[in-house]
């Protein structure tokens, strides 16, 4: 009888340690449900750059006004006849 009571703590025990240590345990399902977390932040944040990467590529592909824009404001570039004046903000 008293084997039998000493097998049921050892199993017991052996059981209370997986809960509290080691993989599965309620730390490492804590810790994984905060990776979880923060790589959702980080695949939301991915999906807005990309739905604003895509309407640009519609804008570009569909008028030359917005080609026009992006030339002028990256490249500095202006039309014939045209006088660019830079003011210098200090």
């Amino acid at each position: 009888m008293k084997w039998l009571w000493l097998i049921a703590l050892v199993l017991l025990a052996g059981l209370q340690y997986r809960l509290w240590v080691g993989e599965g345990s309620l730390a490492h399902v804590s810790q994984l449900k905060q990776q979880i977390a923060a790589q959702a932040r980080e695949n939301e944040q991915l999906q807005e750059r990309n739905r604003v990467l895509t309407a640009e590529v519609i804008e570009l592909k569909q008028g030359l006004e917005t080609v026009e824009e992006r030339a002028r404001r990256e490249l500095g570039m202006i039309r014939d006849g045209e006088t660019l004046f830079q003011l210098s903000v200090e």
